[in-house]
């Protein structure tokens, strides 16, 4: 799931990675807004946010929007330059690696939330999850070629309601029935992401409530549990690293 890259990977591998990251995502999106009001991977929402305080003169609350922003932004950069040096080195299993640093760093994450003051505490995690966001959103970027996105519901909804349409259109003898599979592919990739982030949503915040901010450790663990079992799949196929 996390070894194969671009046109390399199947329909089957995008789907199995899209569900489980996008369940993951949607669980600590919307755990976080549960608990403190932020969300960690909504972009469009940040942005408008911080420009409706820009417009307004409330600076300093803005900077906490910009903050998240920017976190996200630093966090896709970061696990760029560490896939290009690992795909460089030829070492297979990066993408399984990053995944991996991200579960440690949200199960730590997780941890020292619960060690901190919880009024404190708040900065950190929301500015945390949202670079952890960005991490795991160019990490699905990049080994899918873009056709994957975990968090990108807007975008997601978008290509649902173009595949749709593109169906009506095979149905009604205006395309080619030969595109009919390759639309019914892409529609099932992106409606199934879109509903594995919002059951993912709706476990988080049980999660959330049940055992409050373990959930967020206990996520992180769940992403290195992904990651090992990628690792050691191609450990068992012997593809070769360097």
């Amino acid at each position: 799931m996390l070894i194969r890259q671009g046109d390399a990977r199947d329909s089957r591998l995008d789907r199995k990675l899209a569900f489980a990251l996008a369940a993951v995502a949607g669980g600590l999106n919307a755990a976080a807004f549960h608990e403190v009001g932020f969300f960690s991977a909504n972009m469009t929402g940040n942005v408008s946010a911080l420009s409706s305080l820009l417009a307004m003169g409330q600076w300093a609350h803005g900077l906490g929007y910009l903050a998240i922003v920017l976190a996200f932004i630093f966090g896709a950069m970061v696990s760029t330059l560490v896939i290009g040096a690992g795909l460089r080195r030829g070492i297979v299993t990066i993408y399984a690696r990053v995944i991996l640093g991200e579960g440690i760093l949200l199960a730590l994450l997780g941890a020292s939330r619960m060690a901190l003051d919880r009024t404190a505490g708040v900065p950190m995690l929301i500015v945390g999850l949202a670079f952890l966001m960005g991490l795991q959103n160019a990490i699905v970027t990049h080994i899918s070629n873009a056709r994957v996105r975990t968090t990108h519901v807007s975008g997601m909804s978008t290509d649902i309601g173009i595949g749709l349409a593109r169906m009506i259109d095979i149905l009604c003898g205006k395309e080619e029935p030969a595109d009919r599979e390759a639309v019914m592919t892409r529609l099932r990739l992106h409606a199934g992401t879109v509903l594995s982030f919002l059951l993912g949503g709706v476990a988080g915040v049980l999660a959330w409530r049940s055992v409050g901010d373990l959930s967020f450790a206990v996520a992180g663990l769940l992403l290195a549990f992904i990651a090992i079992i990628s690792i050691r799949g191609a450990a068992r196929t012997m593809i070769p690293e360097s």
